[in-house]
Order: C-alpha cells, then structure tokens, then sequence
C-alpha cells in the first residue's frame, strides 16, 4: 500500500544550502537536473495514463496509480525548487516523450498491461539510477538525505506495480521476469553479488541461495546506462 507515504520529501526546506564543500556544486546540480528530468518523464506517465486509460483501471488499480502519480509531481516540484531556490539555478526544462519509446510499446496508452509493463521498467529504472546518483551529491548532506528519501519511494512505487502485475515486489538474478525484451537493460546487472569487495554469494546458502542474495540489493546504474534506457522515451 502507498497510502502512507509522504507525497513529498520529509525533510524541512531550510535544512539545504548551496554548500557543498570541496567537492562543489556543478555535480550536484547534474545529478539534481538528471534526477528531475526522470520525475519529468515519470509524472508525465501517469497523467498521461490515468488520462487515457483510467476507466480500465480497477479500483485498486487506480488508487495505486493516482497515489503514485500524485508523488511523482511532489518530486517533480521539490526538485524544481531545491535547484531554484537553494542553488540559485535554473531547473532543466521538461522535453517532450514518446511512450511508445519509438514504436516499441505501440499500445502504451490503450493497453493497461503494456502500461504497466512500461511502468514497472520505468520504476525499475528510476530505483536503480537514485542509486547510482547517491555518490555524486554526497557532499552536501540535505541532498543526499532527499536522494535517498525519493530512491525509498520509488522502490515503494516500484514494488507496486510490480505486484499490480502480478509479480514478486523485488527483482531476482537480472530477470526481467515477462517483460519485453527491450527491457532488458534494466535489469542487466542486478545479478552481482558483490558488495564493498566482498562475494555475499556464499550467505545465501541457507537462504533461498545465490538468487536471494540478489534479491537483497538494488543495483545502480550509471547515469550513460539510465539515458540509454530512457533515450528512446524522448521525442
């Protein structure tokens, strides 16, 4: 259930500031711009789709998604305003998206099983690239904290959709499970085991094995992997 979560960040406003130490601003500010045009994208989704598809919905269909689609424009507004107002910078201007991510998911908007197929990759996606941003604004504490607070609720919203669909609310292996193949770099990697240098392969012995520890950890990605999932998204 997403009823319980917060529609935006919990972490009071007054709480940034532009500092950032050594490691200054310009990376973060990449990494705030690259976070808001993802919640661009992601916002857009499910506007678009309550819009086009809301009566197919069930009612717990569409409360989910009316949930997720209302934090997904709090993101969308805190984002905008942290880079505004705290770095005195102007946010990255929303571009225009094809869902189709071109003519892939022809049906994106007609079909509720391809939305939602599209929406778990998407969340998916989005879980994996907060992560993987988290180094680069490490530096300035309330950013982080804000990160890491959104990454949570895309994990929440993902592990939402996935159920919606009938599937296990984490990933396993790099399975993408019945998704398109088009998918698929989305889950590359979260096979790894590896974590701080250390194989955690062997604790899963008596835990469900080597899959469960997958299951234990989202992966990142690097920010040329999300764009080149997300690439075919833009029009």
């Amino acid at each position: 259930m997403l009823t319980g979560l917060s529609l935006g960040v919990p972490i009071a406003l007054a709480a940034f500031s532009s500092s950032a130490g050594a490691q200054g601003i310009a990376p973060i500010l990449d990494s705030l711009n690259f976070a808001l045009t993802l919640e661009y994208l992601e916002d857009e989704f499910y506007r678009t789709g309550l819009t086009r598809l809301g009566t197919s919905f069930s009612t717990g269909e569409s409360n989910a998604i009316q949930q997720i689609s209302m934090h997904e424009t709090s993101h969308v507004k805190f984002l905008r305003t942290i880079i505004a107002d705290f770095f005195s910078s102007t946010p990255v201007a929303k571009p225009n998206f094809d869902f189709t991510a071109k003519g892939a998911f022809p049906d994106v908007f007609t079909n509720k099983a391809t939305f939602f197929a599209v929406a778990q990759a998407l969340e998916d996606t989005g879980v994996r690239a907060y992560k993987g941003q988290a180094g680069n604004v490490a530096s300035n504490k309330a950013v982080l904290t804000a990160a890491l607070q959104i990454h949570s609720v895309e994990a929440r919203h993902a592990s939402q959709v996935r159920r919606l669909r009938g599937q296990k609310g984490w990933i396993t292996n790099a399975d993408r499970g019945n998704l398109p193949a088009a998918t698929q770099p989305v889950y590359n990697g979260e096979d790894n085991t590896t974590h701080a240098g250390i194989n955690a392969a062997p604790l899963g012995a008596n835990f469900g094995g080597t899959p469960a520890v997958t299951e234990a950890f989202d992966e990142p990605l690097t920010k040329d992997q999300v764009l080149a999932i997300v690439t075919p998204f833009l029009a």
